[in-house]
């Protein structure tokens, strides 16, 4: 359950993070309301994630996959078009994230 939980957080935090763009500084009341549910329940998650997942590593995951996810969001839904230094950025964070994934034995207690 644990990488169930943090894949919500992630999609959670992400959610909260476009909404965040489309609260138009917590001028927009509905948007402005996905943010603050949308963080609470990311947190939330996150906290029962680093029950088993060394901190680290879990935070590792969220802000490397929180990344790329938020990035494809601002392509999609915002128009936004990022640079190459960006995606090799980007490319580079999703390495790591495999990295710990498939090498580190720092993933579990």
């Amino acid at each position: 359950m644990t990488f169930v939980y943090l894949v919500l957080a992630i999609v959670a935090e992400v959610i909260a993070t476009s909404a965040l763009k489309a609260s138009l500084g917590f001028t927009r009341p509905l948007p402005s309301l996905v943010v603050v549910v949308g963080y609470g329940l990311a947190f939330y998650l996150l906290s029962l994630v680093l029950r088993t997942l060394p901190v680290g590593v879990a935070y590792a995951i969220w802000a490397g996959l929180g990344i790329v996810l938020v990035t494809l969001v601002g392509i999609v839904i915002f128009g936004e078009k990022p640079d190459l230094p960006a995606v090799v950025g980007i490319s580079l964070i999703v390495a790591g994230v495999v990295m710990l994934q498939v090498f580190s034995k720092m993933n579990v207690h």
